[in-house]
Order: structure tokens, then sequence, then C-alpha cells
């Protein structure tokens, strides 16, 4: 069988990485990157850490507007799916690039299977909201994450192709882990021991876009009194510059570091301050205390279990959750048993055949 996966920014490269290795054991995987992410640093260098093959076409859309780039993506999509003929397409999140690859599965008549279905923040004003419904609503197998993913699309009609396989960027984590304690040296790099930091990322439109919004998260990120490490995405980089932000010593503003790079700073930092959702899924995996950057998140599992802290944009209340947020219990194993991408590989050829 052949399958094609639609990939285009960095956590899509992450949650590709374990469904290609199972793929390949028995199927042809034919990779389409959009080109959404096309630096090294936020692209190449994750195909190298996690051991994907080159992908087949990049069609090198790169950044512009969300019409201009879905539009651009949905061509060169469409155009790639004609020439390969797949069995199924699979896309993943909540990117531009998962939406146009949707878009063009289903316009095209082949099967279309939706990795980390079910996900809402329940905030239409968030591009990634609109990009998972209606991806949702066009997909013929939707593998969710959890079962509140699964209940979620339950609510808007959806129950039939829903499987609740668990998430593959837990699948991305436990195969690593070896590798990640090969880049202890980031540490010693740094002059960091393991707990004396907390790691901050702050990426989202809503944050970057945002004078005020962006200008309050630094502040408190200036003011707090521990070491801060701010691997800074080039969206919000330029944000900085734009506000003229002058980091306080303490506050160490990096370029974007890779994969294992990133994996290596969470699991080592005493607290996690970040507006992205799947570093709010590696800080629970690793068991550190994460505060998010927002007042709504799609992981509401990692707030239940009472690992997650939601604190929006506001300097006080950062502030506060840096000094008190002290997460008390177990962590439940809500992410599935690490096997997700067996599962979604074991489900693909029932859509073949419905």
């Amino acid at each position: 069988m052949k399958v094609a996966s639609i990939v285009g920014a960095r956590p899509q490269f992450i949650k590709a990485a374990p469904l290609d290795r199972e793929l390949r054991k028995d199927h042809q995987h034919v990779l389409i990157h959009t080109g959404q992410h096309y630096d090294y640093a936020m692209s190449a260098v994750f195909f190298d850490e996690l051991g994907i093959p080159e992908p087949n076409y990049n069609l090198g859309v790169g950044s512009a507007s969300h019409g201009k780039q879905t539009g651009e993506m949905l061509m060169g999509i469409e155009e790639t799916l004609i020439r390969e003929q797949p069995a199924c397409v699979v896309v993943y999140g909540d990117t531009n690039s998962t939406l146009a690859g949707a878009l063009a599965a289903a316009k095209l008549h082949l099967p279309l299977a939706h990795v980390e279905a079910g996900l809402r923040s329940f905030n239409r004003t968030m591009p990634e909201e609109i990009n998972r419904v209606l991806t949702d609503h066009v997909a013929d197998l939707l593998f969710c994450p959890t079962e509140i993913a699964v209940g979620n699309l339950a609510r808007e009609g959806i129950t039939e192709g829903v499987y609740n396989v668990g998430d593959v960027m837990y699948d991305a984590v436990l195969q690593s882990m070896d590798a990640v304690e090969r880049f202890s040296h980031l540490l010693d790099s740094l002059g960091l021991q393991s707990g004396s930091y907390l790691l901050a990322t702050v990426h989202r439109a809503s944050n970057t876009d945002d004078v005020e919004k962006l200008s309050n998260i630094l502040q408190a990120l200036n003011d707090t009194e521990e070491v801060v490490i701010l691997p800074a995405h080039p969206r919000t980089r330029r944000a900085m510059e734009r506000t003229g932000f002058r980091p306080s010593p303490h506050l160490r503003v990096l370029e974007p570091v890779s994969y294992l790079e990133m994996l290596n700073l969470e699991k080592n930092a005493r607290l996690v301050l970040t507006d992205s959702g799947g570093v709010q899924k590696e800080a629970y995996f690793f068991g550190v205390p994460c505060v998010t950057l927002r007042e709504e998140t799609e992981w509401a599992e990692t707030v239940q279990a009472g690992w997650n802290s939601l604190v929006g944009a506001d300097n006080t209340r950062i502030l506060d959750a840096v000094g008190t947020f002290r997460p008390q219990g177990q962590r439940p194993k809500v992410f599935g048993d690490g096997k997700a991408s067996e599962k979604i590989v074991q489900h693909l050829p029932s859509v073949l055949s419905s």
C-alpha cells in the first residue's frame, strides 16, 4: 500500500517520525513537505535527528499570509497526489499544511487519515482551531490521542472511523530517550544544572503579534529571580526586536534548538512556561510542571491532572505561578502506551475496504 504523508512544520516532523518507521516495514511511504518551516534550524535538523528520510517532495511554499500560504500548498499538494495516486493520505495536527493536505485529499476523493484528531481549545480565534475542526470533518479515519478527543468528536456527530490510539508524540519521546541523554553537554555549555532553571517558549501569533501580551510575558520572564532559557522562534525574535525589549542578564535568549536539544532542556528544567501544545505534553511526559501562557489549551488532560496551569499573558499571574505552582499527585497515563504508530498502521487498511 502506498501512503502519502503531508508535513510542513516541526511538530509534524516529530509526529511523522514514529509513523514513518512503522509504515516502511510493509508499505511505501511518500513524504510531501510543504515547506511551511524551511530553514535548517526549523526543518532539516529535525529530519536528521529523528531519522526521517529526505522528503520525496518539497513544495517550497514558505511563509505568507494564511490564505496565500494555504492556497499555494493546496495547489502543490493536489498536483503531487495526482502524480503519486496514494491509497491513503495522512495529515498531522493543526497547521495550514494540515488543512491544505486535507482539502486536497478530500477533493480528489482519496481516503484521508488525521493523526491527532479531536483536539479542541474551543477558541475559534485561533487559526489552529479552524484547521482542526475542518480537517476532522472531512477525514475518513480519525486517530485520537486521548478519550477527551474522542468525546469532542462525538459531540460534533463524528463517531465513524474514530480510534483512540494514544499520542504519537509520546511514541517519539520514548524512542528518543537514549539520544536525549547524549545531549547533556548542552546544559554544561550553558552552565546549567538539572532543576536549576526555567524553560520558556513563545511562538503563537496570538502572543507574538499582540504587543501588550508579548510585553507582559517578556517582562514576567525578566522579573523572575531564576535563570530563564528562551529558545526564540524566528517570529518571536522579530517581535522582540519591534518592541525594543532588552532581556535581563538571567534571561538567556537562544537561537532555535533542535528536537533532541529541546527534549533535554525540558527534561531538566524546574518548570516550563510555554504557549506550545507540544511542549505542554512533553513537559507532562517528563514530569516537569508546566505554566501555559494561554487562557485555554487543547490538552485539557494536563490541566485536569494538576500538572499544567493556565495563566494567559498576565504578568502577575505568570509570576505567581512561577513562585507557587507545585503539582501534587501522580500523572495518569492519558496519552497511551507509546505504541500509537503501530495501532495507526493496523487501522489504515480499514479505510480502503469501506
